[in-house]
């Protein structure tokens, strides 16, 4: 369909129907809005967030058939 057609259409539609047509295009354009905005990152955020164990690195034993 090219646009003169969808013009035509649109224009012999009662204008009741046309403001249906006008808000269902705003609602589109809204929705395909990229949502961009993101909260800048900010260094040491999660600080004391989690603790690791001494013996993080130490071999376990589940795996002492592999090593």
């Amino acid at each position: 369909m090219t646009d003169f057609q969808l013009y035509a259409q649109i224009s012999s539609l009662p204008a009741d129907l046309r403001k249906e047509v006008s808000d269902f295009v705003e609602f589109l354009k809204q929705k395909a809005k990229p949502n961009t905005k993101l909260k800048e990152r900010q260094f040491g955020y999660a600080k004391d967030f989690f603790k690791m164990t001494p013996d993080f690195d130490a071999p376990l034993e589940d795996f002492k058939d592999y090593m």
